[in-house]
């Protein structure tokens, strides 16, 4: 699905689908308690996760609090080593940019690395409407390439499919494959069919994990290698990122790598970790012609102007706050209908996407903080959440930032709802009367009570509890 035309009241319907398709809910419990315990055992001492978290959130907030110097030193140093820069404000931009990188260089076919930036600006869309051929080679992206679906998650793609899915998948879609049910031989074929894409492409295009201020370099995170064969077998290498992943030092990159792979997949290093520095050198022999970077803002300056949203862009994108969210783990990442998923991706989509498209996922959510317990650089997701919920419905004369879609679900009958309960909690005699009022009726609470009753319990036995409870420390209070 596009993420282009999401609407908000979308949300409510596919999350209501997932739920409801057993399948994909046994394919996420598994996956997820696998990451859980994974995450677990990586991080088997507090004291030494506790500094990490620490000296990894300093570490983003020094450089976020630098972005624009460090963006000009990034450029400077990348066209020292021979890395052209650009710079996209929004995606249809960088989608233009990339395009007439490609035809400039007579490219028809391009292998592209887990990237979900190049998702973000729906660039295999726009590829493919110029005749271009892009295939996933990250395998996950692959995987589901052939479905025609889009990541349901920023580090596995494919996590929602089981093995039987994906052996049906192949069977459809390659040619000669031998049926089977083993993971290996799975991954050995989608292997396979991959191959000969790096031999023939003009182009290669991947993601950008850390860019480093200092040195121009360009790092990558991976474990299949298909990220080192992307960005040095053909041609040309464009890699695509969002502003907000520069880093001062090369320095920096160690103790963020380490709490990234730790916290994305339970592995203290990953296979695969590339840095690039230009393109090839007299006498090297391999690595591309041309090596071009392509820096995308699409909403993220917006975030970045606001003190407190801000905190927003310190994300590595490891997506531990999913594996851990009681949402994610059962509804999946399709459900939300954007690019980033999961609680990350409520507090990212409104600056991409605007309010008015997400303000349903600000509210999908029951603020339990497990997301800002295992964020690795201390994102305070759920009172980001607030502070959204907060601008997408109040008034627009009480609005807090110039966020697209600001005060897209104001209430005038809710507002007044609240302003009501307000004013009646700083009125403690009103209040206790009003609370007399309510217990006294609620016998007369029908049941059910539509929407409210079908996840929920008729607060009738609640409120007689509450009640006797009331009348015990009256007497209590009497006989003292």
């Amino acid at each position: 699905m596009s993420v282009q035309h999401y609407q908000a009241s979308q949300f409510k319907r596919q999350a209501s689908d997932a739920l409801a398709d057993q399948q994909l809910r046994q394919n996420f419990r598994g996956a997820m308690d696998y990451l859980q315990k994974k995450r677990k055992d990586a991080f088997s001492d507090e004291d030494e996760l506790a500094q990490l978290r620490l000296h990894a959130e300093n570490i983003r907030q020094r450089c976020l609090s630098k972005l624009p110097q460090l963006l000009e030193q990034l450029e400077q140093n990348c066209q020292a080593n021979g890395i052209q820069v650009h710079w996209a404000e929004d995606a249809n931009q960088a989608q233009q940019l990339i395009a007439e990188l490609i035809q400039q260089a007579g490219g028809k076919k391009v292998v592209k690395g887990k990237s979900m930036v190049t998702e973000e600006i729906e660039l295999n869309h726009h590829l493919e409407s110029l005749g271009i051929e892009c295939v996933e080679s990250d395998m996950g992206e692959y995987i589901v390439q052939l479905a025609e679906e889009t990541p349901s998650h920023i580090i596995m793609p494919a996590i929602h499919k089981n093995k039987q899915q994906v052996a049906d998948l192949f069977l459809e879609h390659i040619k000669d494959f031998n049926y089977t049910l083993s993971v290996d031989k799975l991954i050995q074929t989608g292997r396979e069919a991959l191959r000969n894409k790096f031999k023939q492409a003009d182009v290669g295009i991947s993601g950008v994990n850390f860019a480093v201020a200092e040195t121009g370099t360009l790092c990558l995170v991976e474990n299949e290698g298909n990220g080192r064969m992307t960005t040095t077998v053909p041609p040309l290498h464009i890699a695509v990122t969002g502003i907000e992943k520069v880093v001062e030092y090369l320095s920096d990159v160690p103790p963020l790598f380490s709490i990234l792979t730790r916290s994305a997949t339970g592995q203290h290093i990953t296979t695969y970790f590339n840095m690039i520095s230009g393109p090839r050198r007299s006498p090297e022999r391999d690595g591309p012609q041309q090596v071009h970077l392509v820096l995308l803002d699409n909403g993220r300056s917006q975030a970045y102007a606001d003190d407190a949203l801000r905190k927003t862009l310190q994300c590595i994108r490891c997506g531990a706050c999913m594996n851990h969210c009681p949402v994610y783990t059962r509804v999946g990442g399709h459900a939300y209908g954007t690019t980033y998923p999961g609680p990350i991706g409520k507090i990212i989509s409104p600056h991409l996407q605007g309010l008015e498209q997400t303000s349903d996922l600000v509210t999908a959510s029951s603020l339990c903080g497990a997301c800002e317990e295992v964020c690795p650089v201390n994102i305070p997701i759920p009172s980001l959440l607030q502070r959204l919920r907060h601008d997408v419905k109040m008034p627009a004369e009480s609005a807090t930032s110039s966020l697209k879609g600001q005060a897209s679900a104001a209430s005038f009958s809710e507002h007044n709802a609240w302003r009501f309960w307000a004013w009646l909690s700083t009125h403690p005699k009103i209040y206790h009367l009003a609370t007399r009022m309510v217990l006294t009726l609620a016998r007369f609470i029908p049941l059910p009570m539509g929407a409210w009753t079908r996840c929920r319990s008729k607060p009738e036995l609640a409120s007689q509890s509450f009640h006797q409870q009331m009348k015990q420390r009256a007497n209590k209070g009497a006989s003292l």
